[in-house]
């Protein structure tokens, strides 16, 4: 009998210890999927309209879409690269894309092979007409955060140029302080790029954020910034004409209308002038042929094609002439990329070894992002404190 008994005793053990194991296994199993998933849940993204939950950002910086579009035949998502979206059968269609650049991205929802912004995210005008885009968390972007620092005032002002015999508008940042001051604040003036206008340094840029946090740290002078639409109408492409063009409206429409309503230094020293791709050849163009009235030019992103001389050819035959009066006049010549994957990257580098031929004096910068805003806010971080010194 107590044979009968011990044998049932290790019977028993060994049914409990085997259910015990498998239970824990079973736990343990169904606790690293709950962590697993818990790893790929998304949050919203900033960019998006309240209350949207999609478009969701993953930890490893996928984004997650959705959009219900149940009489569509096909529908894409544009984040540069196109994405096919799989549709569901309550008409929801989704979409888990790649790795996503940090920082500011447009993006298009492409519905049957129409290109229309996303009902649940911010729009921006960019790529010349509204687009949507998507601010990606950046850990590298503590310097455009919305910090707990004074604030400058963005201020949206309407004038009549003189130039073009019409009204146009601009973007105003005017420095924390600025109305409680009496002293005299010096310029820049900052130019966005192709199919871009006033509003995508103030929207896309986060320039003010950037000079509150700057000018918090002591590391930019306090400084209006005149935030500046380059498209002249009725004048499209980057030939001679077009830039002229921006040259007189900034000589005598933007210019003249900051100097007269707000309250800032009037001489060269105080004044300067940056932009990006577009910008940074209108740059280019007005601010060295005009040197007598800047004393730093910032050039993002941009730089004189090689494959057009009849547009280039002139520009670096009045440099070469004029290289001394540039090195003297000029005190920041400052030159950015965004890398190999910029798109006026060669162009650049050809530019800039013209300049070494002719003795133009440049300072370069570069970092790793393509030609986009999140190397554009950088550029604006590391040249603002280089002003006005």
């Amino acid at each position: 009998m107590s044979k009968f008994l011990e044998l049932h005793n290790i019977k028993t053990g060994l049914i409990v210890g085997v259910f015990f194991f498998l239970n824990f296994a079973t736990v343990k199993a169904q606790s690293s999927i709950i962590e697993t998933k818990q790893e790929l849940i998304g949050v919203p993204a900033q960019t998006n309209i309240r209350n949207a939950k999609y478009p969701q950002i993953l930890p490893d910086n996928r984004v997650v879409f959705k959009i219900k579009a149940p009489d569509a035949a096909k529908v894409q998502v544009d984040l540069g690269k196109k994405y096919d979206m799989i549709k569901e059968e309550d008409g929801t269609w989704n979409l888990t894309t790649d790795v996503v650049n940090k920082g500011f991205n447009y993006y298009s929802l492409l519905i049957d092979g129409v290109a229309v912004a996303d009902p649940a995210s911010a729009t921006f005008y960019g790529m010349g007409r509204m687009a949507s885009g998507i601010e990606i968390p950046n850990k590298e972007g503590d310097f455009y955060a919305l910090n707990n620092v004074p604030h400058g005032d963005i201020r949206i002002k309407q004038y009549f140029s003189k130039a073009t015999n019409s009204w146009r508008e601009m973007y105003i940042y005017t420095p924390p302080g600025y109305e409680k001051s009496t002293e005299k604040y010096p310029v820049l003036y900052l130019l966005h790029g192709g199919g871009e206008d006033q509003r995508g340094w103030a929207t896309q840029g986060k320039a003010n954020l950037i000079l509150d946090n700057l000018i918090a740290e002591n590391k930019a002078k306090p400084m209006v910034i005149a935030m500046l639409d380059g498209n002249m109408t009725g004048i499209t492409g980057f030939d001679e004409r077009a830039l002229k063009a921006f040259e007189n409206e900034l000589k005598l429409g933007a210019i003249p209308f900051v100097e007269s309503n707000f309250r800032v230094a009037t001489d060269a020293k105080n004044r300067a002038l940056a932009g990006l791709s577009m910008g940074g050849l209108q740059t280019l163009y007005a601010g060295v042929k005009n040197s007598d009235m800047f004393s730093s030019i910032g050039v993002f992103s941009s730089g004189w094609w090689a494959n057009n001389t009849t547009l280039s050819e002139p520009q670096y035959e009045f440099m070469k002439n004029n290289a001394a009066t540039i090195n003297s006049n000029i005190k920041e010549f400052w030159i950015s990329m965004g890398g190999k994957e910029d798109i006026a990257y060669e162009n650049c580098k050809i530019m800039m070894s013209k300049f070494d031929q002719m003795g133009i004096k440049y300072k370069y910068s570069e970092y790793p992002g393509g030609h986009s805003w999140p190397v554009w806010r950088h550029d604006l971080f590391m040249f603002t404190p280089l002003l006005f010194k």
